[in-house]
């Protein structure tokens, strides 16, 4: 037994010594190699783009590294975001929730609602941001949802605040769309739902060719608009920067669908009906009862410091 384990000796001295010669395994701190990985998990192929931005220590998880990989092919383009282990060999990607405080604060703490249209009153309890797009057709669908619900049966403790994110790649006039909605809300807050309501009423009608002449005929037959300062705004294209910086804040959010809905934070990434809806804010104004973690009096970001905008009036859906 001894013979056979000393004979055995200089083999082992081999192997480690063959292993100490050889690179070290790269782990998911090396980019390349986290590329590789997030490929293969997503079948990603050479038509997409793949970029690894640099890891960043967590301030959710103590221990991780927080790595944003940026994936794009043409004008579509997805983040997904992964927390690695600072050895590289344990890669999570999952929410990480806080159970001393709000589960969607990282949400709250994201969203802006400044300068943005709205409608409901003042310090509602429950605070709905809807990121939206004209041209998209479940978008007119909860818009028409929300329009003809919202303020009937919630008149005090709602108010909603729309964000434009128009998907260019798919919808060819939804941008041009969202800057004159923004153009609109300029010179008035309140016409910009008159508007808001006519985008998506005659959304199968408008295309990217007529929908300037669209928009110039709507105008016309709206005392609080002027044409003609609205043709300037478009052609100058004055809102455009609004507009992007709206989509910058979407996609900060995580936000890559229309419609998208942050609910007192809580993300709602895909069309709703209203009794879900209606059960999801009935659960939320019992919750901030005791609570106040959310809604527009909570002391977040969520709430609107903006003077002269605050008193937007709540407006119905305009039947045209």
């Amino acid at each position: 037994m001894f013979r056979s384990v000393l004979l055995s000796l200089p083999v082992l001295l081999c192997l480690t010594l063959a292993g100490l010669s050889q690179s070290p395994k790269k782990t998911a701190l090396d980019k390349a190699t986290l590329e590789a990985y997030v490929r293969h998990l997503y079948v990603m192929d050479s038509h997409i783009a793949v970029q690894v931005l640099d890891p960043k220590p967590s301030t959710e998880l103590p221990g991780f590294l927080d790595v944003k990989i940026h994936a794009s092919a043409g004008a579509q383009s997805q983040d997904f975001n992964f927390l690695v282990s600072k050895d590289g060999s344990k890669i999570l990607q999952a929410s990480v929730y806080d159970v001393t405080s709000n589960p969607f604060k990282a949400d709250l703490d994201r969203l802006k609602t400044e300068f943005s249209p709205s409608f409901g009153t003042p310090g509602a309890t429950v605070v709905i941001v809807a990121f939206s797009d004209f041209e998209c057709p479940y978008c007119k669908e909860e818009a028409n949802m929300l329009r003809q619900n919202l303020l009937g049966a919630y008149p005090t403790q709602v108010r909603l605040y729309f964000k434009e994110f128009p998907i260019e790649s798919i919808h060819p006039w939804a941008k041009t769309a969202a800057m004159a909605g923004r153009c609109v809300f300029r010179q008035s807050p309140a016409a910009f739902w008159d508007y808001h309501d006519w985008a998506f009423a005659h959304q199968t009608e408008i295309t990217a060719d007529n929908f300037n002449q669209k928009l110039m005929e709507w105008a016309k037959g709206e005392k609080d608009v002027d044409a003609v300062q609205l043709t300037r705004c478009l052609e100058t294209k004055a809102t455009e920067a609004e507009v992007e910086r709206t989509e910058a804040q979407g996609k900060e959010l995580g936000v890559n669908s229309t419609p998208t809905l942050f609910i007192n934070g809580r993300r709602i990434a895909q069309a709703i009906d209203w009794p879900n809806l209606r059960s999801i804010i009935d659960y939320e104004i019992e919750y901030q009862k005791t609570a106040k973690n959310a809604g527009e009096d909570c002391g977040c970001d969520l709430k609107l410091n903006v003077p002269g905008l605050q008193e937007q009036k709540a407006l119905p859906l305009q039947k045209k």
